[in-house]
């Protein structure tokens, strides 16, 4: 029965299509095709649908039976996890065999992307694929009971319930081979249900509350359709302000703070542990949870932390009448604190707890933020939220869960970034054995709304504007070899024959900001922003200045600091093997940014106003590289005058700084005309938070004056 649902509700879509038991003959005209699938599997829809409107928009009949072209797609007879797939031709029969469903839907987009790249059944290329990671994750930060609030985060409210966004969301997520979206905010609960025993914890009426359920379920299902897998994640320990007001628990969850400490009443716990069975009872789509064992816990020992995740989420977990999947998030403090800290002692507990936890669906999943908050920055790693880490998670080999990097991007929100070697190279050094994959995303900005652009728009949504980033993280985590020609021929069908040019373009400038997150060492989300090279001081966002370069030690182990530098230099020793001064860094920068800008100075953008911004952007990466470069150099001149007290030394520094001017005055010059001064979470505690280059030009040029006054 449904095996026949499926094709009934495919056939009613206007699809010809023919299930797996049926023949074919090649006695029509050549034009035609007869799509032969199993419809046993639920990707089997949409796969079958992104083909036939592909078929059609490429000339294609689709008939029942007899085409020209037959096209037989298959998914695996087993539950294997690899979603590996084979495209086969055999002159006018093309077969697709997946591993398993999510295999065949891939072979299938691959064959409706040759389709597209090359208009004909003809020219396809067989192919073979699997999986590099099972676990290719987004991490989504919800407006709704967000982390923080700002204009930046809340603007997104309207689009974040539109259906139709996340369609086109998700329709990215597949063609570009991600498997899991990551839904984050404080408390999720009550948008989700009435708990059955505090009922009054949901704010809504009945009406307004079924409006969100059919939000939740149409978003969980129109995710599995496309191979993607759900999960919910919180922080804690939050509740909803109206079981504050109703129950009188944690009464902090009324106001906006998180770093708070934790209400381990007998209450919130069962509150908590009944909502966790509810939502999986009552969201059969929905994939699995996951859990913070960080804000929402101050004064809490990390093993009282543990220990309340046993008794209300893994307890809720095994009261459900199914089995979930499970991300247990790794420790983001050491002590009783939220400062985030690392301890060999705390990791050595949590193992012992994650080798032993049962009762959700194995391997759990765990994560490590990747550098802490600036993932764009070495694909060494150096730290993670806190500060070192010893090998005891992943020595000895677990079996009772995997790893997961986070890759958090706090660094840059407006201009566009694509660098496919960063990528690879950071799968090659960190995707061991004990690792799942990766999750990708922000905690500071959500990719909805685009409120960026001041001319027409580059694209309806925010996330579009990024489809390279979306593109090759995607792509490279499915399968690392992919070739560049793959993004290469994205940007042609985009732009033309210009495309290849910009994308080469497009990876040298996105060095810049992994550049600049490499030298000056950040930690927590504010601590950095590359891309507007802002860093906190005394609570203010403001430009990371001279004085700060000289005092940061470099976050990549092979670069060296200014006075690190600066005193081998006056000693005369030589630098030692491997390691890159200031100086070269500095040259490499504006090497790249050069380079970057003459790949792009021909190119005509007066009749497309999104080539424009994609070359804009290259630009202003450049001029940005230039500018850093420049205040590394006055930097390294100044720490070397206040060494040697050479008036030579101090106007070479002045000079730096006046260049780093001009190309500071470039930046603002490509980028006023087109992007708005826009609301930027980063700029905490600041009377203006909206975020534009123009707003510190003043302050750089002071910087300067002030030095050449001096």
């Amino acid at each position: 029965m449904q095996l026949l649902f499926s094709l009934f509700r495919l056939l009613a879509l206007g699809l010809c299509v023919s299930y797996i038991t049926l023949g074919c003959t090649s006695s029509s005209p050549s034009n035609t095709v007869t799509l032969v699938f199993d419809v046993a599997y639920s990707q089997s829809e949409f796969a079958v649908a992104r083909l036939s409107k592909q078929l059609k928009s490429s000339g294609y009949e689709l008939v029942d039976a007899g085409g020209h072209y037959s096209i037989m797609i298959q998914g695996g007879q087993d539950e294997m996890t690899d979603e590996g797939y084979t495209l086969s031709v055999n002159e006018t029969d093309i077969k697709i065999k997946g591993n398993d469903s999510n295999g065949m839907l891939y072979g299938t987009l691959e064959l409706a992307a040759q389709l597209r790249q090359y208009g004909s059944l003809d020219s396809i290329k067989g192919r073979k694929e699997q999986a590099r990671f099972p676990f290719r994750a987004i991490k989504y930060n919800l407006p709704w009971d967000s982390y923080r609030r700002s204009e930046a985060l809340q603007l997104h409210m309207e689009t974040c319930r539109d259906l139709s966004y996340w369609e086109d969301f998700l329709n990215m997520m597949v063609e570009n081979r991600f498997n899991a979206l990551t839904l984050w905010n404080l408390h999720p609960f009550n948008y989700l249900i009435r708990p059955t025993n505090f009922p009054e914890a949901t704010g809504f009426s009945d009406e307004e509350l079924a409006d969100w359920q059919q939000f939740w379920r149409s978003l969980f299902a129109m995710a599995k359709e496309r191979g993607i897998r759900t999960y919910i994640i919180n922080w804690n320990i939050f509740v909803s302000p109206e079981f504050a007001d109703s129950y009188g628990g944690a009464l902090y969850s009324k106001g906006e703070t998180h770093f708070t400490d934790g209400d381990t009443s007998a209450t919130v716990k069962q509150y908590t542990k009944e909502c966790v069975t509810q939502v999986i009872n009552e969201y059969p789509n929905l994939t699995g949870l996951g859990i913070t064992l960080g804000e929402g816990m101050g004064g809490m020992t990390p093993l009282e932390r543990e220990q309340w995740i046993l008794d209300t989420f893994m307890e809720g977990i095994r009261a459900a009448d199914r089995e979930i999947e499970f991300i247990h998030r790794l420790p983001l403090s050491a002590g009783t604190g939220s400062d985030g800290s690392t301890d060999p002692v705390v990791e050595r507990m949590t193992r012992a707890s994650l080798d032993t936890l049962s009762g959700v669906k194995k391997p759990i999943l765990t994560e490590l933020k990747f550098n802490w908050s600036h993932a764009f920055s070495s694909p060494k790693l150096v730290k993670v939220h806190g500060g070192d880490i010893t090998d005891t998670y992943w020595n000895p080999m677990p079996e009772n869960y995997r790893l997961a990097w986070m890759m958090r991007n706090e660094d840059f929100f407006t201009l566009r970034w694509g660098q496919s070697n960063f990528i690879r190279e950071h799968i090659r050094r960190n995707g061991h054995k004990y690792v799942a994959g990766y999750y990708v995303g922000s905690e500071c900005y959500i990719p909805a709304v685009n409120y960026f652009d001041k001319i027409t728009p580059a694209a309806t949504y925010a996330y579009q504007r990024q489809w390279l980033f979306y593109q090759l993280w995607g792509r490279l985590l499915y399968q690392p070899e992919t070739p560049n020609q793959l993004f290469i021929n994205s940007f042609t069908r985009r732009y033309g024959e210009v495309g290849s040019t910009l994308f080469d373009a497009m990876q040298l400038a996105s060095n810049v900001p992994l550049q600049i997150a490499s030298f000056y060492n950040g930690n927590w989300d504010f601590t950095l922003y590359s891309e507007g090279m802002l860093a906190l001081s005394n609570d203010q966002t403001s430009p990371i200045t001279t004085e700060q370069l000289i005092s940061r030690d470099p976050l990549e182990p092979n670069y060296l600091g200014i006075p690190d530098f600066v005193t081998l230099t006056q000693s005369g020793e030589k630098i030692p093997a491997g390691k890159i001064s200031p100086l070269a860094l500095a040259d490499s920068m504006e090497a790249i940014s050069q380079q970057a800008l003459q790949l792009v100075q021909s190119i005509d953008t007066t009749n497309n106003d999104t080539l424009r911004y994609e070359v804009a952007d290259v630009i202003a990466w450049a001029h940005l590289g230039q500018y850093v470069a420049e205040k590394l150099r006055a930097a390294t001149a100044l720490h070397t005058y206040r060494q040697r007290q050479t008036a030579e030394e101090k106007n070479k520094a002045v000079q730096h700084l006046q260049q780093a001017v001009a190309h500071w005055e470039g930046l603002v010059e490509v980028t006023e005309p087109l992007y708005r001064s826009v609301p930027l979470v980063h700029l905490n505690g600041q009377e203006n938070t909206d975020f534009h280059w123009s707003r510190y030009t003043d302050a750089i040029r002071q910087e300067a004056n002030d030095l050449a006054n001096q």
